[in-house]
């Protein structure tokens, strides 16, 4: 199957999905990266935003990572978050009100170390929203 590459996404609590994809598109610290099969091998960070998965039948799935590492070996390409959710099971609601927290929590910080925590929460949010707000874009949610 030299027309796919393996994908595996997982979460600190479950595998959130795995199968078959064309090429995989994911948020690298440096920018957005596209890997086809026969990649050579990687291993990047990801900063939070969104994973797609291309599939042959032309099918796309979509998801949320908050960060973590994707490494590229041989024909399989695996995705390790602290949070991985499929873009479906967002909340955008949930979003908002974290993004809220965070922009709230930066203005009243105490300390660096709240501010940093703050930061990286509204980091966290955005990017959820952005996700939300692509999917809805493109006619899926």
């Amino acid at each position: 199957m030299a027309n796919t590459i393996k994908v595996e996404i997982v979460s600190a609590e479950e595998e959130v999905w795995s199968g078959e994809g064309t090429m995989v598109f994911a948020p690298a610290e440096m920018g957005e990266i596209g890997i086809a099969p026969q990649h050579a091998p990687l291993l990047t960070r990801l900063k939070p935003g969104e994973i797609r998965v291309q599939q042959e039948a032309g099918e796309e799935q979509f998801f949320f990572v908050s960060g973590g590492l994707l490494e590229v070996q041989g024909h399989l390409v695996t995705v390790l978050s602290d949070t991985a959710l499929r873009a479906g099971d967002l909340d955008e609601a949930a979003a908002l009100e974290a993004q809220r927290r965070a922009e709230q929590a930066m203005s009243d910080r105490t300390s660096e170390v709240d501010f940093a925590k703050a930061k990286a929460e509204l980091i966290q949010a955005a990017a959820q929203l952005r996700a939300i707000q692509k999917l809805r874009g493109k006619g899926r949610g």
